[in-house]
């Protein structure tokens, strides 16, 4: 998530790895007499692990979720657009999660 390395930033001697294994889902929100939906919810999980690079063992770990809605009214170009938007805007917010989650950790900096 090329979020979280422009919130962290990016060092020459790393001593934590973290990785993250993302889930996306989508929910119909909106439907019409039809059955024609009209608006989604992208649903997001990251579950994420900060490893020591000296031992791989995990000092931090968990997961957290969030979604973001869009509209499918437009035209078909214009639905494709709200979904990346969407999904971009979902992806900023669980990196802010974990961003805030990594911070809360309280890590000990590098000798």
């Amino acid at each position: 998530m090329r979020h979280i390395e422009e919130r962290l930033g990016r060092t020459s001697s790393p001593t934590y790895a973290l990785s993250i294994a993302i889930e996306l889902g989508e929910e119909r929100m909106a439907i019409t007499t039809d059955n024609v939906a009209t608006r989604f919810n992208l649903l997001g999980k990251a579950t994420y692990a900060l490893r020591a690079l000296d031992g791989g063992k995990v000092v931090t770990s968990g997961v957290v979720q969030s979604f973001t809605g869009y509209s499918t009214t437009g035209s078909t170009a214009a639905t494709r657009a709200a979904e990346q938007d969407a999904s971009e805007r979902l992806m900023v917010i669980l990196g802010d999660q974990i961003v805030a989650r990594l911070v809360a950790a309280k890590l000990e900096p590098a000798a």
